[in-house]
């Protein structure tokens, strides 16, 4: 399962409507014994800031002190419980210096050995000709039994004290393993005894025990195979996260739907001239995703659809034609766009498109905001907008700011919609009446994390590339062979190629510093390769100004940069069809999808392009795995399906910043079938109880607000 650092916290600032019995589990960390600030803080980093945060941080292993044998008979390498004769000391005058107990029982001997030892306190706890009982892992040094820093040490009468089976969790440095068991145990004498909210007959079926007995046989395995996330217990606990999860979809789905929408029917006229003007025959599925977006802004309901393409699959064609309609209809659309790049990126495709379109013999108007744009610029830009003057706005994140108004907003269409959350695009449909949703995504999202992502959404799939565009050859090699791959790229740009150098994600470092890193890996290889090809070599990462990336990003689509290094900034959106040659450093860092994602920005003009894979030697099991997929594969989807098997679903898309939902208890590598169950089962509570009124409904309510997911109880029908 994923680790919980790369999961969504439980937010601190909920709404007072939780209900009270959840208050003992929303409260910080340090309102349990012996957890003060400083303990707080690494418990915090190892698992969450709330007591409700280490009920779903399970262990990941177990401990068995059981094995208890005589001294002659315990093997090096194992844990094992001794009960011996504490036969004399052997201090040393430095602290540095390891401090020795000798011990025997009567087959044989074992050395205690601590360091760091301060005072008279190991003399106190095993004074000599004392009997103690000793658990911790049995070593060899110079042919004798040694156990360094024993994890357990009591007298025969407190036996009892040493826990045979212990759970081990996931820690973070400075945190011992200790600590974090007393906080697991004091979360759960926390939690209290709920009404239950699943299905009576699905409990028996699967034979399920009721909420907070699996909590505590989770924290508490009796043997390894119990921390496995299909056991009753985790099953139970991973089925009640991912039904909170399909429930709020659900709730938001329903609320959209019973929103008055409207009917908007262009005559076809800009349509045609686009699709007359192309320089290529529309595909097959984007003919039919047309249709199907263009038979939804028909009907009388809000449009919720999510148009999922492969890289190159042309979902910005679709998206221009369900804008042209409205346009047609006298109205406006919105397309926005997670970063400053992509926004730029769309405006210049979009108007290349559109050159030669009119609309009644006037061009259409497409224009950006962006959070650069101030002042009397801006003003008169929102000015333009709310007068009905621009067709299209094109923008970031400054597109659902307060002060920004369409005349008559009837499209929004949102372009990787992972990088936003659902109530961003809410808050941007809210800005026109009716307003109809398309959301892009260049991700492709293997079904059971589409349930999770945009399970409000209908879908309509791209599955073929363009006409023309030339298969992309991909090539694993070894890193050592570094010297042969820079040749390649001076015999690729000697031929007039451009080229992409992708600096490498050290998954090692601390989220917080994996900018930094990023940035030192990207910069220290730009200035190799610009010693080789002087100032044809640039650099683009996610630190540089909004302006200087741009610069740099137009100076590669252009004439002054041909070898752009660059960090994952340019993993998505970015279209230079003269770039042919894409090189990833280290690839096997990266997670198969965003690989992809990286080779995609090769391949979108009509010359052959190759990917080149550099990888440290050796490669495991895994590593070799994804890397031999994406070289015998462009199918996007089929790559997304292997991914999620071999990283599970909290690393699906490789990258911590995906925004894609995390979940705590579920794997969705593992869970699939109840992620199905539990998508049917949201659906049928609200058409049997759209209220959540019944008392079923009110026990999922506390369910919504225990996963926080209580921003969706806002949407209950019956408030």
């Amino acid at each position: 399962m994923p680790s919980a650092r790369r999961q969504p916290r439980l937010n601190r600032h909920r709404p007072a409507l939780r209900p009270e019995i959840l208050f003992p589990l929303f409260t910080p960390t340090t309102s349990l014994p012996g957890i003060g600030p400083r303990l707080a803080k690494l418990v915090e980093h190892a698992a969450g800031p709330l007591v409700a945060d280490l009920l779903w941080h399970l262990p990941n292993g177990v401990i068995d002190r059981r094995f208890a044998p005589k001294l002659a008979a315990a093997p090096p390498g194992t844990i094992a419980t001794v009960t011996v004769t504490i036969d004399a000391h052997f201090p040393n005058e430095s602290r540095r210096l390891p401090y020795r107990i000798r011990c025997s029982d009567e087959t044989g001997f074992i050395t205690l050995v601590f360091f760091h030892v301060k005072g008279d306190y190991l003399a106190r706890l095993l004074p000599a000709g004392s009997t103690r009982v000793i658990s911790g892992r049995i070593e060899e040094f110079n042919g004798q039994l040694q156990m360094s820093h024993p994890d357990h040490i009591a007298a025969p009468e407190d036996l009892g004290a040493i826990q045979a089976v212990e759970p081990v969790y996931g820690l973070t440095a400075g945190l011992p393993l200790k600590v974090m068991r007393k906080a697991a145990d004091a979360a759960l004498a926390r939690a209290p005894a709920l009404p239950e909210w699943l299905d009576p007959a699905l409990l028996q079926r699967r034979d399920w025990p009721e909420w907070r007995a699996a909590l505590h046989a989770a924290h508490h395995p009796e043997r390894p195979e119990e921390v496995d996330p299909t056991t009753l217990a985790r099953s139970r606990l991973a089925y009640d996260e991912l039904l909170a999860d399909q429930l709020a979809i659900a709730l938001v789905r329903a609320h959209t739907k019973r929103q008055p929408g409207r009917r908007t029917i262009g005559d076809g006229r800009l349509t045609a001239t686009l699709v007359e003007r192309l320089p290529f025959a529309l595909t097959g599925s984007q003919r039919q995703a047309w249709a199907e977006i263009a038979a939804d802004m028909a009907a009388p309901e809000r449009m919720l659809r999510l148009l999922q393409g492969d890289v190159g699959s042309g979902k910005t064609v679709v998206a221009l034609l369900a804008i042209l309609g409205a346009v047609e209809a006298g109205a406006q659309g919105a397309l926005m766009a997670p970063t400053e790049i992509l926004a730029r990126q769309h405006l210049a495709t979009i108007e290349r498109l559109l050159a030669g379109v009119l609309d009644n013999g006037r061009p259409i108007r497409v224009a950006l905001l962006t959070g650069r744009d101030k002042g009397r610029a801006r003003d008169r830009l929102l000015g333009e907008l709310a007068a009905g003057d621009i067709d299209l706005m094109i923008g970031t994140h400054a597109l659902f700011q307060d002060g920004v108004a369409f005349k008559d907003l009837a499209l929004v269409v949102i372009d990787e919609q992972h990088r936003f959350g659902v109530e961003q695009r809410l808050q941007l449909a809210a800005k026109g009446v009716g307003v109809d949703s398309l959301v892009m995504t260049a991700t492709p999202i293997p079904r059971s994390l589409q349930l999770t992502s945009y399970g409000d959404l209908d879908a309509s799939r791209l599955a073929e590339k363009p006409a023309g565009r030339q298969p992309i050859r991909t090539s694993m090699v070894s890193l050592d062979r570094l010297d042969e791959v820079i040749a390649a790229v001076e015999r690729a740009l000697g031929g007039g190629a451009k080229v992409y150098w992708v600096c490498p994600l050290v998954e090692e470092a601390e989220p917080g510093d994996l900018q930094m890193v990023d940035l030192a890996a990207a910069t220290r290889r730009h200035e190799a390769l610009r010693e080789r090809f002087g100032a044809r070599v640039g650099l683009v990462h996610g630190k540089l100004k909004g302006a200087d990336k741009d610069a740099v990003m137009a100076n590669f689509a252009g004439g002054g940069i041909d070898l752009l290094v660059a960090t994952t900034v340019i993993e998505v959106g970015v279209d230079v069809p003269e770039a042919t040659v894409m090189v990833i450093e280290h690839a096997e860092r990266f997670g198969l999808a965003q690989l992809h994602q990286l080779r995609g920005r090769i391949g979108r003009g009509d010359r052959a392009s190759s990917c080149l894979l550099l990888y440290q030697a050796p490669l495991g099991t895994v590593a070799t795995q994804r890397l031999t997929l994406l070289r015998e594969t462009e199918d996007g989807f089929r790559i997304a399906e292997e991914d999620l098997r071999l990283r599970g679903g909290g690393e699906v898309l490789g990258t911590r910043q995906s925004g894609l939902p995390g979940f705590r208890l579920a794997d969705l590598a593992v869970h699939q079938d109840l992620l199905s169950i539990a998508h049917d089962d949201a659906r049928l509570i609200l058409a049997r109880d759209p209220d959540l009124a019944t008392p079923r409904g009110r026990a999922l309510r506390i369910l919504l607000y225990l996963f926080a997911r209580d921003a969706s109880v806002k949407y209950v029908r019956a408030g």
